[in-house]
This record gives structure tokens, C-alpha cells and sequence, in this order.
């Protein structure tokens, strides 16, 4: 899977931030919005349909890893499995933006 990201989503620097790769990659929810009314929906699927395939797949089974478990936990408490799936794949490709812009994922590290 990191092979996929890395390969798809080339140099990072071509992002603004996270978010921006987020919302690339399809990963962001609708927003439509007209004066006071604001109805927002599920996630747009545009953009590269491999790299959201590869961040969610990765997501699917082990809920990211023992740190973002207990957020996959929460979030499907209160919205369901599959919005919590969304959320954290969301989670895990802001870290791997991250990870290839700094080369390092500090929040992931173990305190000193």
C-alpha cells in the first residue's frame, strides 16, 4: 500500500497542505452551501480512485494501527462503521503526507 501512495501521489510539495491531498484524493465530504442553507454529504470520490482505494483497504482491517484504533472505536460509536472507515483512512493519508514531506511521522513516535 505505501508503494501505491508513494507512486500515486509523486512529490507531495505539490500540495498545499494535507487536506488539500485529502480532498485529491476523494477523501473530503460535500459542502453545498447557498446563503444559510448548508447540506453536506458523503464523500466527493473524485480524484484518484487508487489512492483512496489503497488508503481505506489499509484501513479496513487493523482500523490504522493501535494508535488510530481507539478513534476508529469512537467515531463508529456514534456514526456508524463506515463513516468511522472514512474518517480514519482520512486520518491515515494526513499522515502519510506527512511522512513523505518530513520523512518522519512524529506523532507516531515513541516519547522520550
Amino acid at each position: 500500500m505505501a508503494a501505491i501512495l508513494a507512486a500515486e501521489i509523486g512529490d507531495v510539495t505539490r500540495f498545499r497542505n494535507a487536506a488539500a491531498l485529502c480532498s485529491w484524493a476523494g477523501l473530503t465530504p460535500k459542502h453545498h452551501e447557498s446563503d444559510t442553507t448548508v447540506r453536506r454529504g458523503g464523500v466527493t470520490k473524485q480524484g484518484s480512485r487508487l489512492v483512496r482505494w489503497a488508503v481505506i483497504e489499509g484501513t479496513v482491517r487493523d482500523h490504522g494501527g493501535p494508535k488510530l484504533a481507539a478513534d476508529w472505536h469512537q467515531i463508529a460509536e456514534r456514526r456508524g462503521k463506515h463513516k468511522a472507515t472514512v474518517a480514519v483512512a482520512r486520518k491515515v493519508l494526513t499522515l502519510a503526507y506527512y511522512g513523505l514531506r518530513d520523512g518522519e511521522i512524529r506523532c507516531l513516535a515513541k516519547a522520550a
